[in-house]
């Protein structure tokens, strides 16, 4: 199975957890989705009103630099061990 199928099946897997994961978990789930499908973040930073917008381009914004690949890599292995 090509990385790409393994995370397209990542993100499948990831609507059906039998845990809701924490709050910093499912930052670092939405960072490594966007960085694996958008790249570095773009954009401007939200404002200081909007928190949850801000705390999602914040964790997006620390991944800048990492591949698809890699991004790809790690969402699969977080899913994979959300899943055990």
């Amino acid at each position: 199975m090509s990385l790409q199928e393994q995370f397209e099946q990542a993100q499948l897997d990831s609507k059906n957890l039998s845990e809701r994961p924490d709050n910093m978990t499912l930052l670092k789930i939405y960072a490594l989705f966007k960085q694996s499908s958008a790249g570095d973040a773009s954009g401007s930073r939200p404002g200081f009103t909007d928190m949850v917008g801000r705390a999602k381009y914040d964790a997006w914004a620390a991944l800048t630099g990492t591949s698809t690949e890699e991004a790809q890599q790690q969402y699969v292995d977080l899913i994979a061990d959300l899943k055990d």
